[in-house]
């Protein structure tokens, strides 16, 4: 059944899975209220940029060469997408005294600091990182997220390795 189904479809279903994960975080936002810390941002634009790669691989269709770049693009993001997650996991797991302070918020920041700062900023983390919200079996947020981005970049591999055949 592997065979039969085309690339096409499978860089689909990566949309849809990185579009659901967005889509659940937007709930977790919007329904349950619980608003996203600095690196969750970052996090979410990582996944932004997964599931628009994949969206354009499916609409492209893609060759042998054309599905290696795609599956490198996406891996890449994905690492970043594993290396913010553990820097997230890691901040919760601090002792409490050794939590870094709030900072700003992110309107504040885009208004007042350039944009090397902001960044620098995010991708530090705040004490707002270190609550620990959502969880499903055991895991938080950041764990879910980092097993979703390890995911998403092996399917991705599993595409281009599939057309190289």
């Amino acid at each position: 059944m592997w065979r039969r189904i085309s690339n096409n479809w499978l860089y689909l279903m990566g949309f849809l899975f990185a579009s659901g994960l967005m889509g659940f975080g937007l709930y977790l936002q919007y329904v349950k209220h619980q608003d996203p810390c600095p690196l969750c941002m970052v996090q979410r634009v990582i996944f932004i940029a997964i599931l628009v790669l994949f969206l354009l691989a499916a609409t492209h269709g893609p060759k042998r060469l054309g599905a290696r770049i795609y599956a490198a693009l996406i891996v890449l993001l994905s690492l970043a997408g594993v290396a913010v997650a553990a820097r997230h996991i890691w901040i919760q797991h601090l002792p409490a005294d050794q939590v870094p302070a709030c900072g700003p918020g992110l309107d504040y920041m885009l208004e007042t600091m350039p944009m090397s700062s902001v960044l620098k900023e995010l991708l530090h983390g705040s004490g707002e990182c270190a609550t620990r919200g959502w969880n499903f079996l055991t895991l938080g947020i950041p764990e879910w997220s980092l097993l979703c981005y390890l995911v998403l970049g092996f399917w991705a591999v599993l595409i281009a390795l599939r057309n190289s055949r």
